[in-house]
């Protein structure tokens, strides 16, 4: 949490503030992403005080320049939509329905990625860990968390942190919440999105399934995680250790499909292979 207040305490505004223009909006990514003017300026192909100028207001930068410095920054195509138009100029990007005829190979794609990876299981989640679809096998691992978590609209952060999803059910749970915890600090400060934010201060504020108030959050223990930080879940069928993996779009050109990735949880050991297949096939 200390790093979060840190970083809010610096000053650094919003990427989408509606009254921040394009400049003081580039100088906010840059600064996410720890680079100088000069870094940018070498990577991007322009002088150091041209970018200078266009930081401080006094240039406007060309179609072009925001959308190469953009893609350099490695800013959202939501937040490039953003810089466009605070800069004078249409948004380029649009965001299309997963269910359009043009999303239709996406799907297929999607479901096909999904399907593959039984008895093991997948989702597929959005850039606010929201749950957009998965597959039977997800159902199973998540049989014993009730409703108000798996219903439509269910978010991974908190089907894995709240006491009263996997969390009561996870034999390394500090190791478990470290990592996500981490790894959604993590987003929050190189994104700026707020509603990653809002998620981050829910769950980090849950309780531990013991009823204790939560603790400040060390990290994973690297002697306990081995070669990954796994999830290792007590069931009626025995212990289940798995790892999981996030796999993204490459080069979208659409906001929906650079916000949508692929997470799919393998087994650890041969024991947790065979639980989740005879799950799979009593399913």
């Amino acid at each position: 949490m200390a790093g979060y207040v840190e970083y809010m305490e610096a000053g650094v505004p919003s990427p989408s503030g509606p009254t921040i223009g394009v400049g003081q909006l580039l100088r906010t990514w840059r600064r996410r992403r720890k680079l100088s003017q000069l870094d940018l300026a070498l990577i991007a192909g322009t002088s150091t005080r041209h970018l200078s100028c266009v930081e401080t207001g006094r240039s406007r930068p060309s179609r072009a320049m925001v959308l190469r410095l953009a893609e350099y920054l490695d800013v959202p195509l939501q937040e490039r939509n953003n810089l466009l138009l605070a800069a004078g100029y249409a948004p380029v990007f649009q965001g299309s329905s997963l269910d359009s005829d043009q999303m239709m190979m996406v799907r297929a794609a999607l479901n096909a990625l999904l399907a593959g990876h039984e008895p093991y299981p997948a989702t597929v989640i959005d850039q606010n860990w929201d749950v957009v679809e998965s597959n039977r096998a997800m159902s199973v691992l998540l049989a014993s968390v009730p409703a108000h978590l798996t219903d439509p609209g269910a978010n991974v952060m908190r089907l894995i942190l709240h006491p009263d999803g996997l969390a009561s059910q996870c034999l390394n749970f500090p190791d478990v919440r470290a990592h996500a915890i981490g790894r959604l600090l993590h987003q929050v400060t190189a994104t700026g999105n707020a509603d990653l934010r809002a998620l981050y201060e829910e769950v980090s504020a849950y309780s531990l399934p013991s009823g204790e108030a939560a603790l400040p959050v060390p990290p994973p223990d690297p002697a306990s995680a081995g070669v990954v930080v796994p999830l290792r879940i007590r069931t009626p069928f025995g212990v289940m250790s798995m790892f999981s993996m996030i796999a993204t779009v490459g080069a979208p050109a659409d906001i929906t499909l650079s916000d949508l990735a692929v997470e799919s949880f393998h087994p650890l050991d041969e024991s947790t292979a065979q639980i989740l297949r005879r799950l799979a096939e009593s399913a």
